[in-house]
């Protein structure tokens, strides 16, 4: 299983993600680092999974606000050999665009993450994976019910290569994973490489969510929990 570390951004720090409640986020306590400050953090999840990519919630624009691009370019600086998989609330390709534009020729490590609850119409999800610099989808879901008013879930021929199962009210709450959206999305999209997040407490989860149809895994609590051992090369 492929593990990709998560930091999520919120005003210049990296915060603790609660079952996709952005209001009761609160500034990161692990057991692998102290602090809460992004490169570091980044710097030490990185080390541990011997992760070759990072993914990057910038909730500040998430929630409507400016994206933080001068933390994006420290991440960047500070960790040459990692791609970011970015997810910035882009409506479209040209907000992606936009925005790596304005990091500058760093951004050529950044995958853009179009959410399906960020997504602003069936063109935008027709378009998005076109571009030379393609990204990655995210549907997202929370208690039951899809982020989705462009019907992205219900559109596997626009998905692109990688997907994104993005089950929210799971996300940091120590309850496993969604074995049975994974195993439903694997089957209508087969040879899709599906990444889970949201629920992985530890390597059995993760054992499971192989069987599944997992591809990897985005994760952060159980990391900073120190409930996933180090990758040894």
């Amino acid at each position: 299983m492929i593990l990709v570390p998560v930091v999520d951004l919120m005003r210049g720090q990296v915060v603790r993600a609660v079952r996709g409640n952005r209001n009761a986020y609160r500034p990161i306590v692990s057991t692998l680092c102290a602090g809460s400050d992004p490169v570091l953090v980044s710097r030490v999840l990185c080390e541990h999974c011997a992760a070759p990519r990072l993914y990057v919630a910038d909730l500040d624009a998430l929630t409507g606000g400016a994206a933080q691009a001068d933390v994006l370019r420290s991440l960047l600086t500070a960790l040459p050999d990692v791609e970011l998989w970015l997810d910035a609330g882009f409506a479209d390709a040209a907000a992606a665009e936009s925005l790596l534009e304005s990091i500058g020729t760093l951004a050529r490590r950044i995958v853009p993450v179009f959410a399906s609850e960020s997504l602003a119409s069936m063109q935008a999800l027709q378009t998005c994976f076109a571009l030379p610099r393609a990204g990655i989808l995210s549907l997202d879901r929370r208690d039951g019910q899809r982020l989705d008013t462009v019907g992205c879930w219900d559109l596997p021929q626009y998905w692109p290569k990688q997907v994104i199962v993005m089950t929210l009210e799971r996300v940091g709450a120590d309850c496993g994973p969604d074995l049975a959206t994974l195993r439903d999305t694997a089957a209508r999209a087969p040879g899709t490489q599906l990444i889970g997040a949201g629920g992985v407490r530890n390597p059995a989860d993760l054992d499971q969510a192989r069987a599944a149809g997992a591809y990897a895994w985005l994760v952060a609590s159980a990391l900073h929990d120190g409930r996933l051992p180090a990758v040894r090369l």
